[in-house]
């Protein structure tokens, strides 16, 4: 019977503490809480505070830092097993506790009632730590991201004497704890309070939430690196991210494309782009991709598959079930690099003269439609006039190389947006960070010397707004990492 209390000498300990996925962060918390329900929550956070420790919270364990499996984390509160999906009568509201994955709740809101949540392309990772960054995903640009649709959280937060208790916070405007709602429609999870409950039922109607579509057609081309030289690569780079600042606006027939362009180091497989579009309008994607092509003189190969939206959605990352050591970094792009630095990628992606580690790559994912269709500051979720996110990750195994490849993602991260001091600032014509692609080190001053706030790249103009709300719900900073909110 839950709540389950883990400490060391307990076999389930080396499971539950070993749940992240990143082997550069080892887990050694004394102890490990699995909670089955909000009071178990509840009695968990109010031991952990009476304790003077400070609760970490996990639910899919998908964290790329050590927002949890930090050396000062003495208790993990594991929401794993929290993971029903079901409807609320009163609420009128779907709700999604936060230990259900992805693929869970696409699986059971799908098949029970014909609806989804637009939410992350990897079925795996846990609601909990997803949603409230913003959360989106393949059909986020004809339908808007998972906050766009959240009516309500329940969250167990601490008062200034210590006491914890779970509170409903709801959009409606009337709610006077509707700040709290707010701050988790983007503020970033395990800042303000822990989530217990998602309520998702979209504006301006009960019931409703996105019906996703019936099948889904993928188009792959891929190009090998031996048939591209650097023109070819800047060109290619160059129409891809053109054909999205052209076709990016809420309501623009584009906005039905869900597209990605994944760049490996030479050595890790071909250049690949994708393109996926629901059933009955390939000709959309016929259309972005001869665009695409006509800027490249190399032949690629090509696929063309179509799955049932479900089988679309439940296919598993590439990285799934992989535990090594990695760093990624991120951004949001509001136009196309410029064709020197696409330029200086392709040079970082193919000289092999000091670093030659296949398992490296650069992502550009498609953004904005419908996304963009909200003010910056209707959600927390500030980033809304972006047409691109720009993502690069790096895997190895061996701690002592390290230096090494944390070394090659940040130089190459840095020389990106070398004109803005190395960081993706919004006031110098990029988009700012994404709080779920998680990087501490735009919080540490000896590597963002950049003079831009990590909180300036992730939240924007809505970081004041953030730290009220954060004043408010956890005056005494019970829940806190490396990118929480700070109090004023």
């Amino acid at each position: 019977m839950y709540p389950v209390t883990v400490d060391k000498a307990d076999p389930r300990y080396p499971d539950l503490a070993g749940r992240g996925i990143n082997a550069r962060f080892p887990a050694d918390p004394a102890k490990i809480v699995l909670a089955g329900e909000t009071e178990h929550v509840v009695r968990a956070v109010e031991d952990a505070v009476r304790a003077g420790e400070r609760p970490a919270v996990r639910s899919g364990g998908h964290c790329f830092e050590a927002l949890v499996d930090h050396p000062g984390t003495r208790t993990v509160l594991d929401l794993s097993e929290m993971k029903a999906v079901g409807f609320d009568p009163e609420l009128k509201a779907f709700s999604v506790e936060p230990g259900a994955t992805l693929g869970a709740m696409y699986r059971t809101l799908f098949l029970r009632w014909g609806v989804t949540v637009p939410a992350g392309r990897c079925p795996e990772i846990g609601v909990g730590g997803h949603v409230p960054g913003g959360g989106g995903g393949a059909l986020s640009r004809a339908h808007g991201l998972s906050v766009d649709h959240l009516y309500g959280v329940e969250v167990v937060v601490v008062d200034e004497s210590g006491r914890a208790r779970a509170v409903l916070a709801t959009r409606e405007p009337d709610d006077p704890h509707r700040d709290l709602w707010w701050a988790c429609t983007g503020g970033g999870a395990g800042a303000f309070g822990v989530v217990t409950r998602f309520l998702f039922r979209s504006p301006g109607g009960e019931l409703s939430l996105p019906a996703p579509p019936a099948a889904v057609t993928k188009q792959t081309v891929r190009w090998q690196w031996a048939d591209l030289d650097e023109d070819g690569f800047v060109g290619l780079v160059r129409a891809f991210s053109a054909w999205h600042e052209h076709n990016s606006a809420p309501g623009s027939p584009g906005a039905r494309l869900d597209n990605s362009l994944t760049m490996p180091r030479a050595g890790g497989g071909p250049i690949t782009l994708e393109s996926a579009v629901e059933d009955g309008h390939a000709g959309l994607a016929d259309a972005f991709l001869a665009e695409v092509r006509r800027a490249v003189r190399a032949e690629p190969e090509t696929e063309v598959s179509t799955s049932p939206f479900l089988a679309a959605a439940l296919v598993p990352d590439e990285y799934a079930g992989v535990k090594g050591r990695f760093k990624s970094k991120a951004a949001f792009l509001r136009s196309s690099w410029t064709e020197e630095t696409i330029a200086g990628l392709y040079r970082r992606l193919t000289d092999e003269s000091g670093y030659q580690n296949p398992a490296a790559a650069f992502y550009l994912l498609s953004h904005g439609g419908a996304i963009n269709a909200a003010g910056p500051a209707d959600t927390a979720m500030a980033h809304r006039d972006a047409v691109l996110k720009a993502y690069g990750s790096v895997f190895w195994w061996d701690p002592r190389e390290d230096d090494l490849h944390l070394s090659w993602i940040r130089e190459t991260y840095h020389g990106l947006f070398a004109e803005a001091g190395g960081v993706p600032d919004p006031d110098r014509g990029y988009g700012g960070a994404f709080v779920n692609y998680a990087d501490a080190d735009l919080a540490d001053l000896e590597l963002n010397r950049s003079g831009v706030p990590w909180h300036r790249l992730y939240f924007r103009d809505n970081y004041a707004a953030l730290q009220r709300v954060k004043a408010r719900w956890d005056p005494g900073d019970t829940f806190r990492h490396a990118l929480s909110v700070r109090l004023p």
